[in-house]
């Protein structure tokens, strides 16, 4: 459940009766109000050790999306972070597209995902298959609208795609998460380990000053993290919801290094009443308080460079203004964003939309 299934949680709530359609599904691995609709896999489901491995039918993922039957639908909504806003919504019907981003690993993070640290033979297949995928990418964005989850991915909607998209802020479910009267000492990390997420950052920072951290995710650079890692370094795996906001209200605060398109663990820590120290770039720039960036209650401490170096000056830099973070400012950021207020936005953009759509197509008969 990280932050694109929470938005999808939502949107089963506004159609309670749709069906949803995905390249992959792991039953167990998400809410009950996901699980109990009728979801329709494609053939990836069907692949050699698709579950945990998912990551190497990249190629494939055009022909499984375009293989689905939407012919009974007159309104598909994609949630898309990858090939889902390709979706073959039949002739007449309308499809809007909540984009998390457009397919972030070929385009402005290829190299995080196959540059220098990928093999050699995974960079010598990846630029031919890069380059078909990116010219299938913008070949197939053309549902009737789109909607981004921060201006970040706006611009980068108009960029790639040459299309102008609506901003809704994905939800904060703020009643998962409590404050507590002390925190402890350590620093946390809540993170799918995959390469652009720069986890590697956070490691190094931690063990080059000797501070607790603890890590909670998995994902492919978990072997690699776990050699970088030093005596005070933990890496706890994958934890439940309940573990996860308890270990907010405890830390001291979120390490948050990567560009993120718009970043929800800052706002699940400002929730529990806890800073995040952030990269400058992206979403977090949209949605935190800098200290020292103007008259409102500081929420985290930006870093403008994506190095250990400067993430571990932010580190000490929070420890020596610790006592500028109230937990009941940070919370009340939080709120700015929560479960509610997205519903309501999705649910009026949605109406909105079919609304034209009707009347152009009422319009057209005429």
């Amino acid at each position: 459940m990280r932050g694109g299934e929470r938005c999808l949680e939502v949107v089963c709530e506004l159609f309670p009766e749709a069906p949803i359609f995905t390249l992959l599904h792991v039953p167990g691995r998400v809410s009950p109000t996901i699980e109990k609709r009728r979801i329709v896999t494609s053939f990836v489901q069907r692949l050699p050790a698709a579950a945990s491995r998912y990551r190497h039918y990249l190629p494939l993922f055009p022909a499984a999306v375009a293989s689905f039957d939407l012919r009974e639908f007159d309104l598909v909504i994609s949630l898309s972070h990858s090939v889902a806003k390709a979706a073959p919504a039949p002739p007449g019907a309308l499809h809007l597209s909540y984009c998390f981003s457009p397919m972030r690993y070929v385009w402005d993070l290829y190299d995080d995902y196959f540059g220098s640290r990928a093999g050699l033979a995974t960079r010598l297949v990846m630029r031919p298959v890069a380059a078909a995928l990116r010219r299938w990418d913008r070949d197939t964005a053309g549902v009737h609208e789109f909607v981004g989850i921060s201006r970040h991915i706006a611009d980068r909607i108009h960029r790639v795609y040459g299309r102008a998209a609506d901003v809704i802020y994905p939800p904060v479910d703020v009643q998962r998460f409590r404050p507590v009267a002390v925190p402890e000492d350590f620093y946390l990390v809540v993170s799918a380990l995959v390469p652009y997420k720069r986890i590697d950052l956070a490691v190094e920072a931690a063990t080059r000053l000797r501070r607790r951290l603890l890590v909670v995710g998995t994902g492919p650079e978990a072997r690699r993290l776990g050699a970088l890692a030093g005596p005070t370094v933990e890496f706890l795996g994958w934890r439940d919801d309940e573990e996860v906001a308890d270990l907010y209200a405890r830390c001291r605060a979120v390490l948050f290094p990567a560009v993120e398109d718009y970043g929800i663990v800052p706002l699940e820590a400002a929730a529990a009443g806890r800073p995040t120290l952030a990269l400058g770039r992206g979403g977090a720039r949209e949605t935190m308080v800098g200290l020292g960036d103007g008259p409102e209650p500081p929420t985290a401490v930006f870093f403008e460079t994506q190095t250990t170096d400067a993430l571990m000056a932010a580190m000490l830099r929070f420890e020596a203004s610790a006592d500028r973070f109230d937990p009941a400012a940070l919370r009340a950021r939080a709120r700015r964003f929560d479960r509610p207020r997205f519903a309501r936005e999705m649910q009026d953009w949605i109406e909105r939309r079919w609304t034209e759509h009707r009347g152009r197509d009422a319009g057209a008969r005429c």
